[in-house]
C-alpha cells in the first residue's frame, strides 16, 4: 500500500504517469496499473484522463489529502524503526533559498559527499516563500530560508547570520567617499530581486523601520546572479548578501558603499513542518551547521 499510495503522490504532483515514471525509475504501464488498482480499491475515479494529459477529480483532490497524511505516517515509522541506527538515509531532498543555493550549501554538500558517498541529493532553488510552500505541500521535508514566521504550520531554527549591503560596478565614479546616507539611498537607481523573494521582503522590512516606503527601483531580476551580471556592466547598485559577493570583492569587479545609519542583517533558517520529527534531519542540520565555514 505504501508503495501505491507513493505512486499516486507522484502522479498527482506531475499530472503525467509519464513523468512519475521517470521519476519513480520504474515503467508507465506498473504506475498505471497501481493507479487503477487503488481506484478499484477505493472504488472511485482519481484522475480524468484526457488525449494529453491528467487531473485530478474532486475525489483525487480529496483522496491526496489522506495520502499525504498517510505517508507522512509511514516516513515518522522508518525514521522510528528502520533509521534509527543509521547514519544519514541514502536521499536527501530539500529546498534552499537562493542565496544559500549559490553561494553557500553547494560547498557544504560537496564536503557532506566525500565523508559520505552513499547519500545522494535533490536540493530545490527557488525564493523562500516557493520553498515554505513546497514544505507545507509535503512535497519537501524541510528547507533553508530567510525566515517568515506568519504560518504556525512552520517552525524556524536559526542557521547562519547574513549582512546585506550596498554594491555597484567598482568603476562606477559616484560615491568615491565609499558612502552615503539613507536620503541619497532612496534617489539612486536600484537593481532588485522579485516579488516573493525573501531578500527583497526583509530589505523593506528594514526600510519601512527609516520610513522608506519604496526604493528608486528601474530594474526587477529573479535572482542575485542575474543582478550581479547586469551591475558589471551598469552604474547603478543593488543591494545583496555580502556572502554573494566575495569573489566579486576579491576580483575587483563590485564595491560596497556604506549607508549611514542603516546596517541591514537577517538570519537564515532550518525551516520544516511543525511537529515533523526526523534523526537524520537534525544529524544532517547538524553537520551543515559544523562545515558552512569551511
Amino acid at each position: 500500500m505504501k508503495t501505491k499510495l507513493h505512486i499516486f503522490k507522484t502522479v498527482a504532483k506531475h499530472l503525467s504517469f509519464t513523468k512519475a515514471a521517470e521519476q519513480l525509475y520504474i515503467s508507465q504501464p506498473a504506475i498505471s496499473k497501481a493507479i487503477k488498482n487503488l481506484e478499484q480499491e477505493y472504488e472511485t475515479t482519481f484522475f480524468i484522463r484526457k488525449r494529453n494529459s491528467i487531473e485530478l477529480t474532486i475525489e483525487g483532490k480529496s483522496f491526496l489529502i489522506y495520502v499525504n497524511k498517510v505517508l507522512a505516517i509511514y516516513s515518522e515509522m522508518d525514521e522510528q524503526f528502520l533509521h534509527k541506527n543509521k547514519t544519514f538515509p541514502k536521499f536527501i531532498n530539500f529546498g534552499v533559498s537562493t542565496t544559500l543555493s549559490n553561494y553557500v550549501i553547494p560547498k557544504v554538500i560537496a564536503k557532506f559527499r566525500m565523508q559520505f558517498p552513499q547519500t545522494k541529493f535533490d536540493i530545490v532553488s527557488n525564493n523562500s516563500e516557493n520553498i515554505e510552500n513546497l514544505i507545507l505541500n509535503e512535497e519537501i521535508d524541510f528547507g533553508i530560508t530567510e525566515g517568515n514566521f506568519s504560518n504556525p504550520k512552520l517552525h524556524f531554527e536559526k542557521f547562519i547570520k547574513d549582512e546585506i549591503v550596498l554594491v555597484t560596478n567598482v568603476r562606477n565614479p559616484l560615491f568615491k567617499k565609499g558612502h552615503i546616507d539613507i536620503k541619497t539611498l532612496q534617489k539612486i537607481p536600484i537593481i532588485e530581486r522579485e516579488k516573493g523573494s525573501g531578500t527583497r521582503d526583509m530589505i523593506y522590512t528594514f526600510l519601512q523601520h527609516h520610513n522608506i516606503s519604496k526604493l528608486n527601483t528601474v530594474v526587477t531580476l529573479n535572482s542575485t546572479e542575474a543582478i550581479k551580471n547586469y551591475l558589471y556592466s551598469s552604474n547603478d547598485f543593488a543591494l545583496i548578501s555580502i556572502n554573494a559577493i566575495n569573489e566579486d570583492l576579491i576580483n575587483n569587479k563590485l564595491k560596497i558603499i556604506d549607508i549611514k545609519g542603516l546596517i541591514i542583517e537577517r538570519w537564515f533558517y532550518f525551516v520544516k513542518r511543525t511537529g515533523y520529527i526526523s534523526n537524520s534531519l537534525e544529524k544532517f542540520e547538524k553537520f551543515i551547521k559544523l562545515n558552512h565555514n569551511f
